[in-house]
């Protein structure tokens, strides 16, 4: 398994997103930073060979994704990239934004149970 090399402009725009992000991933980077206590690491807006995840945990091989808007007629893309993704060795949880708005401490229950912590 190996990983395509991050061009430039990839790391550039990711480090366009962590400074604009948006109201949902605010919402859910506050509540991801607090799962630390519990050993489970996130860095937001993440090149991953040509594509940038929103918020990935390296250690636990996961990514979650937040669909909103730029999300609609982008289903194949998003296909593509979570083919990808999962070739690289990376589960890929994707919530909507009404979601994270809603219950974002439902998304971090779902995260510990999907890496298995024992609450």
């Amino acid at each position: 398994m190996s990983v395509t090399r991050i061009k430039p402009e990839t790391r550039k725009r990711a480090q366009e997103l962590r400074r604009e992000m948006t109201p949902p991933e605010r919402i859910l980077w506050r509540h991801l930073k607090l799962l630390k206590e519990q050993g489970i690491r996130f860095r937001r807006q993440a090149p991953i060979g040509p594509y940038i995840a929103d918020f990935v945990s390296f250690s636990e091989k996961l990514i979650i994704e937040l669909d909103g808007l730029s999300h609609i007629n982008t289903q194949s893309y998003d296909r593509n990239r979570d083919r990808f993704l999962n070739e690289q060795g990376f589960r890929v949880l994707r919530f909507s934004n009404s979601m994270v708005c809603k219950d974002p401490a439902d998304i971090v229950e779902t995260v510990l149970n999907e890496v298995g912590y024992e609450q």
